[in-house]
């Protein structure tokens, strides 16, 4: 486990699930720590046997705000505790809820950002935010920082979406999924309902994850390998190749991407399918992976395409017009602006600025406008995902991938083009112009 972690005193104390509240309005921080159920539970009887709503032990415990502090001061753990609720306060998010199964040492987080847009509803989901796992021996700051980046993120990604619901995310340290243990999976479809979330799988879980949940215990997953409408990384794609189009327009004076150089990061979920999208508009394309078999594999099914490979850190610095990170976000630093040759960057891939505010990310755009590169922040395009996920949601099998996708180049097209406009005229960069037309609906 991490040298400095949440769970531990849940550990230590034979509790499994902590929550800290935080209202930004007030800067009050409320703990709450439990031992909820038994160790023993099985977790493949969930919506069975017993549901959310069911009682798990006799022998529970609740620890009140300054009890649950009381446990952190007796681990040595009040700095860091301050550090995460500092990180709170600094992004303006309202919650973290975690939960803990011993048995697999399973660490599960919902990074709760906002719930402003999903309440009242009328849907049992409040927020809508992936799923993704990280390992465990990773330092439990840095997950906890990804995961309130993201949420964030979701926040506005949703209501770009015009998705009714608000911005989370979950992240979780544990081993490899094994999708046949329903113990584990079912205890993630019990973990997520609690936290009233609708997800799907993210970096590190398989779409076939949701097949299973699915099939044994929740309708609280989307994004199915086997789902009506398939995994979320076919729609993201979709929405970035229709919002890349629009912005070269704005750049290039015509929406046509033949001949244009295009770098992309990454050639997973998202990126190889807009690299496919790509290739049939005949521009010139330059990729890196870290799976040199999925390169291959490109190369091979396009032999008359020019596809050029470089290492992962020069990706960055290859000469082209547009650049599209569709892997790991945080890559956009201010050492890294400088030697950047791109007229645009625009792609799949979350929290592509390396910030944890929306300050720091206005910093970051207006260094990147002052270099000539036309940049937009990435919930405001890469969409689709999330449309396809609300859309399973709420039609499950009666979903129509034609009507998703006709909903997602509309919107993708509009948005970017009237937000690349806008910015213009009013003498601020995309990313500002984005959260200007939709913070107020995040926090007034």
């Amino acid at each position: 486990m991490a040298k400095e972690s949440l769970f531990t005193v849940l550990i230590k104390e034979g509790l499994n699930r902590f929550q800290i509240h935080y209202d930004w309005r007030t800067d009050q921080a409320v703990l709450y720590s439990a031992r909820e159920w038994d160790d023993y539970i099985q977790w493949c009887e969930y919506n069975k046997s017993f549901t959310v709503f069911s009682p798990l032990t006799r022998d529970a415990r609740f620890c009140n705000d300054l009890e649950t502090r009381g446990l952190f001061q007796k681990y040595g753990l009040m700095d860091y505790l301050e550090r995460v609720i500092g990180l709170m306060r600094k992004g303006r998010h309202i919650m973290l809820d975690g939960y803990y199964l011993k048995s697999r040492d399973i660490r599960f987080i919902c990074h709760v950002h906002s719930v402003k847009c999903g309440i009242n509803n009328r849907s049992q989901a409040v927020v809508m935010g992936g799923i993704r796992r990280h390992e465990p021996e990773e330092e439990e700051i840095d997950v906890i920082i990804d995961g309130m980046n993201l949420a964030r993120g979701m926040s506005f990604k949703n209501v770009a979406a015009m998705v009714p619901c608000g911005g989370c995310k979950i992240t979780v340290q544990a081993k490899p999924v094994d999708l046949s243990d329903l113990d584990e999976v079912g205890f993630l479809a019990y973990a997520n309902d609690r936290c009233r979330n609708t997800t799907g799988p993210d970096m590190r879980y398989p779409p076939e994850l949701a097949d299973v949940v699915k099939k044994h215990f929740s309708l609280g997953f989307a994004g199915a390998a086997n789902g009506p409408l398939g995994p979320s990384g076919g729609p993201t794609a979709y929405g970035t190749y229709h919002a890349m189009k629009q912005a070269a327009k704005f750049v290039f004076g015509s929406e046509s991407l033949k001949g244009k150089t295009i770098a992309i990061q990454g050639l997973g979920a998202v990126g190889h399918v807009l690299a496919e999208y790509l290739i049939q508009e005949d521009a010139r394309l330059i990729v890196c992976d870290s799976d040199e078999k999925t390169i291959r594999g490109l190369k091979e099914k396009y032999p008359e395409q020019s596809i050029s490979v470089v290492d992962p850190e020069d990706i960055y610095y290859v000469d082209a017009d547009i650049f599209s990170p569709s892997a790991i976000g945080g890559i956009i630093t201010k050492e890294r602006i400088p030697g950047m040759k791109f007229k645009i960057i625009l792609g799949g891939a979350n929290n592509q600025l390396k910030a944890s505010s929306q300050e720091e990310e206005y910093d970051l755009a207006r260094e990147l406008e002052k270099a000539g590169i036309t940049f937009q922040v990435a919930w405001w395009h890469n969409i689709g995902g999330v449309m396809s996920g609300y859309e399973e949601f709420v039609n499950q099998e009666k979903a129509d991938i034609k009507t998703l996708y006709t909903k997602i180049e509309e919107l993708c097209s509009k948005q970017t083009w009237s937000n690349l406009s806008m910015a213009k005229e009013l003498g601020i960069t995309p990313t500002e112009m984005a959260y200007k037309t939709v913070e107020d609906k995040i926090y007034k």
